[in-house]
């Protein structure tokens, strides 16, 4: 089952990351993994933009058209995809100077996994009142980078000392990774891809 280790991400980590690294599941079960959970986000923020309304301080509920709600949505599921590839191709770049050895696919289930919360947080979007969206995001985050804590020194069979700095080094890369992602839809907003606004 695709969905098989996410409950033991969250109420067991460590052991289930342990399960993880002893299976070592395909590419394609990883790729299907990050496929199934990014459509959260995007089906969640394509409903919400188009059909409630995003909710900013006390005024009125701000809505997109539909046809802009899609071309969002379809842009973030690519996005994400695209960035939990990228994750994972800078933690196997990074992996020979921490002296671990992983192929592409353990990256991968490292970086999916590790990206689970932050992208099932996009159910959130179904309440969107930016303040509570804000606040559930920050707490996935934290949990995404406790699950790359955790799991880097099992999934790569290095001391945890290692891991923590190996660790610490890829959540460097990802903050510059989100960064840059950030920047790319800033300015393709800029260049008129943007929303049409509804009242």
């Amino acid at each position: 089952m695709i969905l098989n280790h996410i409950w033991g991400l969250y109420a067991h980590p460590k052991e289930e990351w342990q399960t993880i690294e002893k299976r070592h599941e395909s590419l394609m079960y990883s790729f299907v993994h990050i496929l199934t959970i990014a459509l959260i986000p995007a089906i969640c923020s394509y409903y919400a933009t188009a059909h409630i309304g995003w909710t900013i301080g006390a005024g009125d509920a701000i809505k997109i058209s539909e046809s802009s709600a899609l071309a969002m949505s379809v842009a973030m599921y690519s996005g994400l995809i695209a960035g939990v590839f990228a994750l994972a191709y800078l933690i196997q770049w990074m992996a020979k100077t921490f002296d671990a050895k992983p192929d592409f696919t353990q990256a991968l289930e490292l970086a999916a996994y590790t990206a689970t919360p932050l992208l099932m947080v996009g159910l959130t979007a179904l309440y969107p009142v930016l303040w509570f969206v804000t606040l559930a995001g920050l707490a996935a985050l934290t949990y995404s980078v406790y699950l790359l804590y955790s799991g880097i020194p099992i999934m790569m069979n290095i001391p945890e000392e290692k891991g923590f700095i190996y660790a610490s080094s890829v959540v460097t890369c990802g903050l510059v990774l989100l960064v840059s992602l950030m920047a790319v839809s800033a300015i393709m907003f800029g260049m008129g891809f943007g929303a049409e606004y509804i009242s």
